[in-house]
């Protein structure tokens, strides 16, 4: 696959500042791919989000999105791109169709009509076709002012599909959404992905909706901490490990110790066992288990380690995740 973003050596610092609230990172982005951007509140991300769509400037690097340069060539940049961003930016004393066709103006989509009835079909298709997706069809034409927090951001997500954008930037989309718009939105992403190769750029708090992607970038204090698939994230930090539970706690501390195997005993006990060893281990052991739960590494386990580890040499603060 081509690359569709390509990041050198990029740093931000603010004026006043005495540290780069991005500094010195390089990542690549292929089309169609499913990318994540992760880290702590203030690590880098929106900031990072910012330049590459073109809202902030930079202090040095070299940014490409879809083949432009985003200093050379920025209004080529933002009509090949996407954006949700964490704040609200619709104009609250418009209906939601008037935020929605005022923004398919303003990227050259349509010439202006004043009125919905006086638009093409085809954007009146797209319209009804992402309302309907995201459940806001009846509301598309009543004041924005009058919505609560979950409806603007899927209004928010309707008017960023709407030129269908070659990469999608999502910082927090999900936050406000209740369950079934947020499987619906992801429904629609990945069909998308794959019709359309959109490329989905993506920041979240919700880690299990970084478990599918299929590259992962942790960001921690401007620089870039980790990268790699979920699975070889989490597979290089995390251990699997059986959970089990015996009536008999002595005699399961004694042979597990006496068998140099590792646990923490907890409630339950953590038995560091990988998993093709685990038959051959419950073959050989003579006390008996009253249950047995095996654990795989989770995303959020591998996050929480990597900053950790962050946090632990830095000397500073663990931030919300």
């Amino acid at each position: 696959m081509n690359q569709i973003i390509s990041v050198k050596n990029l740093v931000k610092k603010y004026k006043k500042s005495s540290q780069n609230a991005v500094d010195e990172i390089s990542f690549e982005v292929k089309e169609g791919e499913f990318f994540a951007f992760l880290g702590p509140n203030g690590a880098g991300k929106t900031t990072t989000i910012s330049i590459l769509t073109t809202t902030l400037s930079k202090t040095s690097g070299d940014v490409n999105i879809a083949g432009f340069d985003i200093d050379k060539q920025s209004s080529q940049v933002r009509r090949k791109v996407g954006i949700i961003f964490q704040n609200p930016s619709l104009d609250l004393n418009l209906t939601a169709e008037e935020n929605i066709r005022f923004h398919a103006i303003l990227y050259g989509l349509y010439p202006f009509r004043p009125l919905y009835s006086l638009m093409p079909e085809s954007y009146k298709k797209r319209v009804n076709e992402l309302a309907d997706i995201l459940d806001l069809k009846g509301e598309m034409y009543k004041p924005v002012k009058k919505f609560s927090g979950g409806m603007k951001r899927k209004l928010e997500i309707i008017r960023s599909l709407m030129h269908r954008p070659k990469v999608l930037f999502l910082d927090e989309p999900t936050i406000g959404l209740d369950p079934q718009a947020r499987r619906n939105l992801w429904q629609y992403l990945k069909q998308i992905m794959g019709e359309e190769k959109t490329t989905v750029f993506l920041t979240t708090h919700y880690l299990e909706e970084a478990e599918e992607t299929d590259h992962i970038c942790i960001i921690n204090h401007g620089k870039i901490v980790k990268e790699g698939t979920p699975e070889y994230i989490k597979r290089n930090l995390i251990k699997d490990y059986l959970i089990v539970e015996s009536a008999n706690k002595p005699a399961l501390i004694t042979e597990l110790t006496r068998k140099n195997i590792r646990f923490e005993e907890m409630a339950e006990f953590k038995v560091f066992i990988q998993n093709k060893d685990i038959q051959s281990f419950l073959g050989g052991l003579r006390t008996k288990l009253s249950n047995i739960k095996t654990h795989a590494p989770s995303l959020e386990e591998a996050y929480l380690e990597i900053i950790g580890e962050q946090t632990i040499n830095d000397n500073t603060p663990l931030l919300r995740r």
